[in-house]
C-alpha cells in the first residue's frame, strides 16, 4: 500500500532544519514511514523556484515540481513572472503545470490580471500536453470554481485535464469538474466537523478523487491548526474511507492509480 500526497508546498520555511527535525528530509523520512512514497509540488512564484527545484534534484522521483503563478501571487509583476514560468516550462521538465487558478478570497484588486495568468498558463499545459493543478478559492459573493469551470467550458482546450486541488464545493460543483475530465483533490477539510465533504463523498465514485494535504496548511484532524505534511495523508485516506464506506488500501490502490494516470 502506498499514497501519493499530490499537493505539498515542502518547501515552504516550516520545513526548514531550524523548525522541523533534519529539514525537508527528515520530513520525507517520516512520509516514507506512513507509505506516502511521493510528492508533487506546486510553485507559487519566482521566490519558490529555486527551494522547489533543489528538492525536485535532491530527491529524483520523490519529490516532483510543477511550474506555476499562483493567483494569489498575481499583481502588477504578473507580466515577468509569466515569463519566468514560461521561460522554466522551456527549460525543464514538468509533471504540471501549477498552481494557477482564481482567489476572490482576499484581494479582488487584481482579479483581471489573474484571469490573464489563468488562462495563459491553461493554453500552456494543452500546448505541451501537461494537467493543471487548480486554485479555486471564493469570496467577495464570487464563487471562483464557477469562473474557472466557465473559462475552461469557454477555451475547450484540447486535452485539457487536472485536479481541481482543496476540492470543498457542492455535489453539483463536483459533478461538474468531472464532466470537464478533472479529478478532485481532497485534504484535511474531509476530516473537519463542518468541512462539508461528509455531504458530498458518498456519493461520489473514488476513481475521481487523490489524496493531497497541501502542507503545510489545513492539516487533519487531529493536527488542525498545526503544521500539515504528507505524513499525514493516511488520516485523509481513512475519513475518505469512512465516508465512502470502502477500505483505505482500496482508497489508497485508487488514488494512487488516479494520480500516476495523469501522468
Amino acid at each position: 500500500m502506498n499514497f501519493i500526497d499530490t499537493h505539498a508546498h515542502i518547501y515552504d520555511k516550516q520545513f526548514g532544519a531550524e523548525r522541523y527535525p533534519g529539514g525537508p528530509a527528515g520530513m520525507l523520512q517520516t512520509a516514507l514511514s506512513q507509505q506516502v512514497t511521493q510528492v508533487w509540488m506546486p510553485n507559487c512564484d519566482a521566490e519558490t523556484i529555486p527551494g522547489m527545484m533543489a528538492l525536485a534534484a535532491q530527491f529524483p522521483g520523490q519529490c516532483l515540481p510543477m511550474m506555476g503563478l499562483h493567483p494569489t501571487y498575481v499583481n502588477e509583476t504578473m507580466e515577468a513572472e509569466l515569463a519566468t514560468v514560461e521561460a522554466h516550462l522551456n527549460a525543464h521538465e514538468f509533471m504540471a503545470v501549477g498552481e494557477i487558478g482564481l482567489d476572490f478570497y482576499w484581494d479582488m484588486t487584481h482579479a483581471d490580471r489573474q484571469f490573464e495568468a489563468f488562462q495563459t498558463q491553461l493554453t500552456w499545459a494543452a500546448q505541451r500536453g501537461l494537467f493543471v493543478s487548480m486554485h479555486t478559492r471564493s469570496g467577495h459573493n464570487r464563487n471562483a470554481f464557477t469562473e474557472a469551470a466557465d473559462l475552461i467550458e469557454k477555451l475547450a482546450l484540447p486535452g485539457l485535464r487536472g485536479i481541481f486541488h482543496c476540492f470543498v464545493g457542492t455535489l453539483e460543483e463536483a459533478q461538474r469538474a468531472i464532466d470537464l475530465g478533472f479529478l478532485l483533490g481532497i485534504g484535511g477539510v474531509a476530516t473537519f466537523k463542518n468541512g462539508g465533504l461528509d455531504k458530498i463523498l458518498p456519493h461520489i465514485d473514488l476513481k475521481h478523487i487523490v489524496l493531497e494535504t497541501d502542507s503545510p496548511y489545513l492539516a487533519p484532524i487531529p493536527h488542525r491548526g498545526k503544521r500539515n505534511e504528507p505524513a499525514y495523508i493516511p488520516l485523509v485516506a481513512a475519513r475518505i474511507a469512512e465516508l465512502m464506506n470502502v477500505s483505505v488500501i482500496d482508497v489508497a490502490r485508487q488514488t494512487t492509480a488516479n494520480a500516476q494516470n495523469l501522468l
